[in-house]
């Protein structure tokens, strides 16, 4: 009996699971941080997931090079690219506390409201 008719999928369905990877997102932060509520993951463009403050989220995602952002309504963090491997964890740690001047400026500039950053 082959694997995938004991699992019951489709031979497409076992390659996909078997070239895909994690992306790990994070949003944590130590002390007080103003702009809290639950940011949006968007990869290659498109929203795949969200996560809570002082959480985390295991997102699955292609092997390959992506890129990677976080939202929180007009809040933005900037785009970072990252590459993934067949069952490779990719991490990231999310948060909205900023320095003064940076949080300042992001009122203007909101692409720099929210901090992304690999783990």
């Amino acid at each position: 009996m082959e694997a995938n008719e004991r699992t019951g999928r489709s031979a497409d369905t076992e390659r996909r699971l078997k070239m895909s990877a994690t992306l790990k997102l994070t949003h944590k932060a130590i002390g007080v941080e103003v702009r809290r509520g639950t940011y949006d993951a968007v990869v290659d463009g498109e929203r795949v997931g969200s996560v809570e403050m002082n959480d985390t989220t295991e997102i699955p995602i292609e092997a390959g090079h992506h890129s990677l952002q976080v939202r929180n309504g007009r809040n933005l963090s900037r785009i970072l690219s990252f590459d993934a491997a067949e069952s490779q964890v990719v991490a990231f740690r999310c948060t909205g506390k900023r320095f003064l001047p940076i949080f300042l400026v992001s009122f203007v500039v909101p692409r720099l409201a929210l901090s992304l950053r690999p783990q």
